[in-house]
């Protein structure tokens, strides 16, 4: 599929201050995509180039094969964008902020509208300025998908939203994908992206550290395993295994954590007396966690007991 986002080496830098440094991203038309890091990794800093909201100090950025910085108008008719700040007409009421920006774009569906304000709840009699946080960031989310744009850019889009909201929210996407429009989503909410996106750079002092598919992220990240024998284990036939760390036996179970594929581990086990096995398979939020230092994969002394348990043939 043609990449519908594409930058190559994009660097910005604001003086002296770090922006981004050499960001490579291609976003296929009909995927939705996740930008995950922290505040200040440079997430915000890149859609504004995307946007030819600011210009980059050196790289590219395209949109629709269409430079950002040539022609950033025709970028925009095709795009729904939500800020991850904004501020809108405090006087005007939900209605009529919508209204507007609808006026804006011009033969909108009203239906359409009137459905997004009915699933998200938004009660879009009252005055912007009277809205809670989550109400606002309801009126934002609107504006940015009432027309059905080919390419969402959403900042941070649940900021503020209840979690009812939000699985509402995820719904939306889910049709948006279906309908073959493409999603680039940014946000530091790592449970956000893993349940509603195809593939995840991860952002980290404004260079890409890693960008797959949210599976094979969680790939890079231990599992936790316990094997469970008839008798004692010995412990010194895993210890050769490549991957395997933080052995630990205890009675007849043998712990462990494992990098990569487990196969290797689940063919030595059945060589053995092996009554049960037990693997966790690690959250997105651990590979993380991992790439920043700080992931339990590189803290544990000895594993904690695994959740969800597999025969051994299943794995």
């Amino acid at each position: 599929m043609p990449a519908v986002i594409e930058t190559e080496q994009l660097t910005k830098r604001y003086g002296v201050h770090r922006g981004i440094t050499e960001v490579d991203l291609a976003v296929a038309e009909g995927e939705v995509f996740g930008f995950l890091g922290p505040n200040g990794a440079g997430k915000t800093t890149t859609i504004r180039i995307l946007l030819d909201l600011i210009r980059p100090t050196s790289g590219t950025a395209r949109v629709f094969g269409i430079e950002a910085a040539a022609n950033p108008v025709a970028i925009h008719r095709r795009i729904g964008y939500l800020p991850g700040e904004f501020t809108l007409y405090d006087r005007l009421t939900g209605s009529e902020t919508i209204e507007f920006f609808a006026n804006l774009r011009g033969g909108l569906d009203q239906s359409y509208t009137a459905t997004l304000v009915e699933r998200l709840g938004l009660d879009p009699s009252r005055r912007f300025r009277e809205y809670s946080k989550g109400n606002k960031q309801k009126v934002g989310l609107i504006c940015a998908l009432q027309h059905r744009p080919e390419l969402l850019i959403l900042d941070e889009p649940t900021a503020g939203l209840d979690p009812l909201v939000q699985q509402t929210f995820n719904e939306i996407l889910f049709e948006a994908k279906g309908e073959g429009r493409t999603v680039f989503l940014s946000s530091h909410i790592i449970s956000e992206v893993e349940r509603t996106c195809d593939r995840v750079a991860i952002i980290r002092d404004g260079r890409i550290v890693r960008l797959d598919t949210v599976e094979a992220l969680r790939e890079l990240a231990a599992h936790e395993v316990e094997l469970r024998f008839a008798t004692s284990p010995d412990p010194a036939p895993y210890a050769a295994v490549p991957g395997v760390s933080h052995l630990a036996v205890e009675g007849r179970a043998l712990r462990m954590l494992v990098s990569g594929p487990i196969a290797p581990v689940v063919r030595l086990a059945a060589q053995g007396d092996l009554v049960d096995f037990v693997s966790r398979e690690p959250s997105l939020e651990e590979v993380f966690l991992a790439e920043y230092g700080t992931g339990a994969a590189a803290t544990h002394t000895t594993p904690p007991a695994p959740a969800a348990a597999t025969p051994p043939a299943a794995s």
